[in-house]
């Protein structure tokens, strides 16, 4: 098990599973080379050390980095954790951003050497929403026999539709109403001006400009006011900026618009992998509200991907009412694993959990 170090800094020496090495982000060929070579075998774009570096140079630019590393090199999986001495290892993301993620890994059995190197660090660790079948789950309880406790939770699912050439046409899977409504918002963005969809995968050279004109369109809509628009937060648009660009220098960023007359009222920013569309960000500008761009794009962009002979489109975020209501009921199953090392630190993690667990117990 090697155990690479992403940042260098000052803070008390954790126990490590040797042999073990230290390295600063991409200051190591063999991390990297290891990383691209098991990003063949990845479930979710969020596994990739593009997405990861992207984290690291922006929203997790004060954190402590880690990438445990198994011996064969069939399998990683990146930690990362705030300073001091209560914090917990964490997957990095998963708060930030609040998606998914997991170990990444060529063979199962490699889940065994990454659980038994989580089992000897000294804090305990909380993975939030990780696929329910992960490997990893049973080889931590196996790994944590002895050494501490481990907590399987539900957590929130990741919306999906399955694709077959059904979905090539979409509007037809929708009841009669459903399609009325389409063809309705349809008639009006008509009525608006002459309507172009567009899905683009854009190189590094074409990447900005069209990731300005998406943002642009997303800060129009009812996320400014919520605060969860990319351009709301430097650091935000930083880790997303960083990410698309990395997608699209290896030709998996997707860029999908509605133009009326020429202006961009709705945008879809995703990437396309392991044959599948992952949606990260959409947006509309409310100004164009009454035709509903949003769900027309939406549309197209699934046609577009099952035509495609994609097999499934990732709605990742979470199962939200919009999503269940129109789109799916369909989703990914996933949990919070949550570790409790027998040492100071894992019970105190341990007595707060359970205190919080208890308070929410006594106000249902």
């Amino acid at each position: 098990m090697q155990h690479v170090q992403f940042d260098l800094e000052a803070c008390e020496p954790e126990p490590v599973v040797a042999p073990a090495h230290v390295y600063a982000l991409g200051g190591d060929y063999r991390l990297v080379s290891a990383w691209r070579r098991l990003e063949d075998c990845a479930s979710l774009p969020t596994q990739s050390y593009d997405f990861v570096c992207a984290l690291a140079q922006s929203l997790l630019a004060r954190a402590r980095i880690e990438v445990l590393v198994a011996q064969d090199q069939a399998g990683l999986i990146p930690l990362c954790r705030d300073g001091g001495y209560w914090a917990r290892w964490r997957l990095p993301g998963a708060r930030e951003v609040f998606e998914p993620g997991d170990a990444l890994l060529a063979d199962p059995r490699a889940a065994g050497d990454l659980a038994q190197a989580i089992a000897r660090l000294a804090r305990p660790l909380d993975l939030d929403r990780v696929p329910a079948g992960s490997p990893l789950i049973p080889a931590l309880r196996q790994a944590m026999g002895g050494l501490g406790l481990v907590l399987v939770r539900p957590a929130v699912a990741c919306p999906t539709i399955a694709l077959d050439a059904g979905w090539a046409a979409p509007e037809a899977r929708f009841n009669a109403g459903r399609r009325s409504d389409f063809r309705r918002a349809a008639r009006r963005a008509a009525a608006m001006g002459v309507v172009e969809y567009s899905v683009l995968a854009p190189d590094a050279a074409g990447f900005e400009a069209l990731f300005d004109e998406a943002i642009a369109v997303e800060i129009a809509s009812w996320k400014r006011e919520a605060g969860t628009a990319i351009a709301s937060e430097p650091a935000k648009e930083a880790f997303f900026r960083a990410y698309f660009r990395a997608a699209a220098a290896r030709g998996m960023l997707r860029m999908a618009f509605l133009r009326i007359d020429g202006r961009a009222v709705a945008m879809q920013i995703a990437v396309e992998s392991a044959g599948r569309f992952w949606l990260f960000k959409i947006g509309y500008d409310e100004a164009y509200g009454k035709c509903s761009p949003g769900t027309l794009l939406m549309l197209h962009t699934i046609g577009y991907a099952a035509r495609g002979g994609l097999v499934a489109f990732e709605l990742l975020g979470g199962v939200e009412p919009w999503i269940a209501e129109l789109w799916t009921r369909e989703a990914h199953p996933t949990v919070r694993v949550r570790t409790y090392p027998f040492t100071l630190r894992g019970g105190v993690a341990l007595a707060g959990d359970g205190a919080v667990w208890l308070r929410e117990r006594m106000t249902w």
